[in-house]
């Protein structure tokens, strides 16, 4: 690959997600917009080589792309009006021709490319493709596409799926969008609230997939935690009054903070307690507890509009859980009775029994083994919780703490059974083995 192709697409990274949001303001169509970005990409590899990188590359893209939005436009009959709408507001000649189109288009996005307007089109995109009419699996995909400026290809790897697989989700993501009639706009007031939601999930889908890879041979994808943390800064920067964007960016930064603890020299998962905490980043974890305390501001500042009793977000309160383990300089200096606490409000919040069995671990540091043990009893039962690996693992560790080697071996072998990750089931395995060897 030459250095002014590295370069057009170093570029593209970057400014990708701008592009695609002021050609779907531009257009009202998220969809179309993607494509007219891919062939203002197309025609920057093909010029920027020769030509050089312009002096103001986005706004450079985004000209050829409304260039690309005028021609589309005149080719459908139908849509004369519009044409004569984006023609005047271009400035073009009715003739659209080329000599000199471009730079015309450049200046006339130049002006209106102001700080608010770029934030209010990234804002509109964000909510867009995160729009809770798709699938999870396809917001995920197409985020990726139109904010992070991902390839087809990229987020194929990325999540270990056929490159066929990816863009059929990206397709079929726009065109849901299309026929459901989504517009290209950021809700307000109690629904902003409510699409809030569906956003960051995704954002913390991405990173989870990258934090503990579900399927795969490595335990961790750092680039898909950065691209993450990445998409979460940009919400940050576009929503600073949301606290439960500001605790999401904090729970990422602390969680991430210890990735290179997080594996041995092999690539084999290092449990938590088993770290070395010389490894964790230091810088990252004060990136996030300064996220946190801009959290708990956000938090404290929208208390004058909300009902009395209303309890954080169930980012903030993660977000507080990571920031107790990051102010341990030991495992042993864990305040795990408020790790408890705080699971316990979590689960109040979330009905959730993957959050009880979290609750559970905690417990069993607390008080010990054998209370933590009756609370994932109530859990075995549990339908949605029958092939989740990691409450027999859970289970083993708290049998072997109780010395009940046997049981412990059974339910190692039977999350070994249930986890996709080839590094996971090896350490599984390899404490199963252990369990029988001392028994």
């Amino acid at each position: 690959m030459g250095k002014a192709t590295e370069t057009v697409e170093a570029v593209w990274r970057m400014e990708a997600a701008r592009v695609v949001a002021a050609l779907a303001r531009f257009t009202g169509d998220l969809g179309l917009a993607e494509e007219l970005a891919q062939d203002a990409l197309v025609t920057a590899l093909e010029q920027w080589p020769a030509e050089g990188v312009p002096a103001n590359p986005g706004a450079w893209l985004t000209a050829v792309g409304k260039r690309r939005a005028v021609d589309h436009f005149r080719r459908a009959e139908t849509l004369r009006r519009k044409v004569g709408e984006l023609g005047r507001e271009l400035e073009i000649d009715g003739e659209g021709r080329e000599d000199g189109a471009v730079d015309a288009i450049v200046e006339a996005v130049d002006a209106e490319r102001s700080d608010t307007a770029i934030d209010d089109d990234l804002l509109r995109l964000v909510f867009t493709a995160c729009h809770p009419v798709l699938s999870a699996e396809a917001r995920v995909a197409l985020t990726l596409r139109v904010l992070g400026g991902l390839t087809t290809a990229e987020i194929a790897r990325a999540f270990l799926v056929p490159e066929a697989t990816a863009a059929q989700r990206i397709v079929r993501a726009k065109r849901a969008l299309a026929d459901a009639g989504i517009p290209f706009e950021a809700p307000d007031g109690p629904e902003r609230s409510r699409r809030l939601a569906s956003v960051l999930e995704v954002v913390y889908l991405v990173f989870n997939e990258g934090y503990s890879a579900t399927a795969g041979d490595d335990w961790l994808r750092a680039d898909l935690c950065q691209e993450a943390l990445r998409l979460g800064r940009v919400l940050a920067g576009l929503m600073p009054a949301a606290p439960e964007v500001h605790a999401l960016v904090a729970l990422m930064e602390i969680q991430d903070s210890r990735r290179r603890a997080r594996t041995g020299p092999d690539g084999e998962p290092v449990l938590l307690l088993d770290q070395d905490r010389a490894k964790w980043d230091r810088e990252q974890i004060e990136r996030g507890l300064v996220a946190l305390a801009r959290a708990d501001r956000a938090f404290v500042a929208g208390m004058a509009q909300t009902p009395d009793g209303v309890e954080p977000g169930t980012y903030h309160l993660q977000a507080a859980l990571a920031a107790c383990h990051a102010r341990a300089r030991t495992a042993e200096d864990t305040d795990w009775q408020l790790i408890a606490d705080l699971y316990g409000r979590l689960v109040q919040q979330t009905r959730s029994p993957v959050v009880e069995l979290n609750r559970a671990v905690a417990v069993g540091m607390a008080e010990g083994p054998e209370a933590a043990l009756a609370i994932t009893d109530t859990l075995t039962g549990l339908r949605a919780m029958q092939g989740y690996h990691l409450l027999p693992s859970v289970r083993g560790d708290l049998l072997t703490r109780l010395g009940r080697l046997t049981e412990a071996r059974t339910e190692f072998e039977r999350a070994a059974e249930l986890t996709a990750n080839t590094r996971e089931r090896a350490l599984l395995l390899a404490r199963a083995a252990a369990c029988e060897a001392e028994a």
